[in-house]
């Protein structure tokens, strides 16, 4: 086994293994509000849902280079809200480009030509080409550093793309959904080559293995 000491490597090459190992990741494509009123929507891919009681994802948030706040971090400290948009085939080429660095005063979806459709419960529209929006409530953000903050926040409300959840079971269609998720770098996948392990109980998994036991 090949070992690497975090302690001893600097951060840009902490980040090369732990985003490279910790794969595939969800993206987040967050809108959020600025003061002027201003609509901001950025990816972020070191994220992902922790929790269902409460209903509750997490965000790591990274400033600037010069460590000032990103317009993420600054509108969710302002507002206290934000919506997460799921990232589909259809939406992955807009996602990156909302990573282009435009001022705080040009907000992606306009200059980008991203539709946004109203929210539930929360203020911050959401993107109308999004297939599933997570409208959130700021919980807490803590800092774990000069340059990254952890959101975490409380799901208030989903709207997702009619077909995508069956309204009876609650259960996902695939079928209908073709989310990316974030390898490294420039690189993404794919998520429509799927396959099911299903969990045995204990009495099954022992009932089994005596089986093949007695049989070798």
């Amino acid at each position: 086994m090949d070992t690497f000491e975090l302690a001893g490597l600097a951060p840009g090459l902490r980040y090369k293994l732990l985003a490279g190992l910790v794969v595939p990741r969800p993206i987040a494509l967050i809108t959020t509000i600025s003061e002027a009123g201003i609509v901001n929507a950025a990816p972020y891919s070191f994220f992902n849902v922790f929790s269902e009681d409460p209903p509750v994802v997490v965000v790591g948030l990274q400033a600037k280079d010069d460590l000032s706040p990103k317009d993420t971090a600054r509108n969710v400290r302002l507002s206290g809200e934000f919506v997460v948009n799921m990232v589909d085939e259809a939406l992955a080429v807009a996602m990156n480009n909302c990573a282009i660095d435009f001022p705080p005063e040009q907000g992606e979806p306009d200059n980008l030509d991203l539709p946004l459709a109203g929210s539930l419960k929360v203020d911050v529209p959401r993107l109308a080409g999004s297939p599933v929006a997570l409208e959130c409530r700021k919980i807490t953000m803590m800092n774990f550093g000069a340059g990254r903050d952890l959101l975490v926040g409380e799901v208030l409300a989903i709207q997702a793309r009619e077909g995508i959840v069956d309204p009876k079971t609650l259960r996902t269609e695939y079928a209908r959904y073709s989310p990316v998720g974030r390898l490294t770098g420039f690189q993404y996948v794919r998520s429509n080559d799927r396959f099911e392990l299903v969990r045995e109980s204990f009495a099954a998994w022992l009932e089994q293995k005596s089986a093949d036991d007695a049989a070798s």
